[in-house]
């Protein structure tokens, strides 16, 4: 990148930003292209009831769904080493899982047809005095599975987080490690993603909590502990060595990244899809915008990546600022993803994930494929058996907050 090329993309992004965060955003920010970092801002605080401590680049955020990109890579990175096959039904790893027809690919790209536990937990009669875990998720499932279960596996699209539970306690089964563990072994530590971690409650003290507009503080409740679909605290630099390792190769084979960033869901038209573990809009130009937005609590996240011009944006916050949200505006500054006058305010409380029902991209269905549907090839590491072109993904509509007592939705 040329002098003139840097000067050019640093003054646009910090004008779109420092108008942006003129407001109450309390959180960080970072625009990066071809590993040069061209704009990066930390404004407010990590206690902003009281304006102590300044928010760092050692600051870590809860990601919210943000943190569905690495569960999915580390199922795909069990996958590429031959330790499961994202083909198999999920009660091959999970005993007792009600039926044999969802598979662990469903589960990665929201086909499954499982009801959100956020929701169903709720409703569910339990002592909301006690945290949920994974374990309890599975366990409920397998005690209620007609009240668990939406539609029939690989129908449709339906952004659900119990998709991502279970795959939390996949990688456990299948890597004979705890879910924290095995993201620390895996990625966080050789990519020295120093201030990321898997929340836990021993966590509760030292981490960075979230507020509601009025800059009441979020209470931790039952949900809380449940990870997979949320969970992962991190920093925008930390996330921009995640961005860069899945570009370079030293992490997965190019034949699983294709199978990640690939649509699954084509019910519908429109230009938003769902890969897997990763969101996408398809340009009717051709361009892919690959990204994930988050929402759990005051956390609202966004990690746009542009893999054609090798250009990343980061946003983070944790004082429900939904203005985070129009950081997607920004890509047309890399390339013609004609975004300016989309908006993206993920408000709609049925569909925090941004993804509606009827935003599938209108791509034509491989022939002979039921359903309209892609399947994913095996990676060259995993190549157990000849599959036919076949898969199942569908858009994000993810969780909404239909009752107050569950106070938001990770998407």
């Amino acid at each position: 990148m040329t002098e003139t090329e840097l000067h050019h993309y640093s003054a646009i992004a910090g004008h779109f930003f420092d108008s942006m965060l003129s407001g109450r955003f309390n959180g960080s920010v970072l625009v990066a292209k071809k590993g040069v970092v061209l704009y990066e801002r930390y404004k407010g605080f990590k206690y902003p009831e009281r304006k102590k401590d300044s928010l760092d680049a050692h600051t870590a955020f809860h990601l919210a769904s943000v943190s569905k990109t690495f569960t999915a890579m580390a199922t795909l990175k069990l996958w590429q080493e031959g330790k499961l096959d994202i083909h198999d039904p999920v009660s091959k790893y999970l005993a007792g899982f009600p039926d044999t027809a969802t598979t662990v690919q469903m589960l990665l790209n929201h086909r499954s047809g499982l009801r959100n536990y956020v929701h169903f937990m709720d409703r569910s009669g339990w002592d909301k005095h006690k945290f949920l875990s994974n374990g309890d998720v599975l366990q409920y499932i397998i005690a209620h599975p007609r009240e668990t279960r939406g539609r029939p596996p690989g129908k449709n699209f339906e952004y659900s987080n119990t998709n991502y539970a279970l795959l939390a306690l996949i990688i456990e089964k299948a890597s004979g490690l705890p879910y924290p563990d095995y993201l620390a072994r895996t990625f966080f530590q050789p990519l020295q993603m120093q201030d990321t971690y898997v929340y836990t409650q021993a966590d509760s003290a030292t981490s960075m909590q979230s507020y509601y507009q009025t800059g009441r503080k979020f209470r931790i409740e039952f949900l809380d502990m449940v990870y997979g679909d949320k969970n992962i605290f991190s920093t925008v630099r930390d996330l921009y060595k995640w961005d860069r390792a899945l570009r370079d190769g030293q992490l997965f084979s190019k034949g699983v990244l294709d199978s990640a960033y690939a649509g699954y869901s084509f019910e519908k038209p429109g230009q938003r899809n769902y890969g897997l573990g990763w969101r996408m809009l398809m340009i009717p130009n051709g361009k892919k915008l690959i990204y994930h937005n988050g929402w759990w609590h005051g956390n609202r996240t966004v990690f746009l990546r542009m893999l054609d011009e090798d250009a990343t944006i980061i946003a983070l916050c944790n004082n429900d600022y939904k203005g985070v949200y129009s950081s997607k505006k920004l890509v047309d500054l890399f390339g013609d993803y004609r975004q300016g006058r989309e908006n993206f305010d993920e408000e709609d409380p049925s569909d925090p994930s941004g993804a509606t029902a009827s935003t599938a991209a209108a791509v034509p269905s491989t022939a002979g494929d039921p359903g309209g549907v892609k399947k994913a090839d095996p990676p060259p590491a995993a190549k157990k058996r000849s599959l036919a072109k076949r898969s199942p993904v569908k858009r994000h509509s993810a969780h909404a907050h239909k009752r107050r007592t569950v106070a938001t939705a990770a998407r």
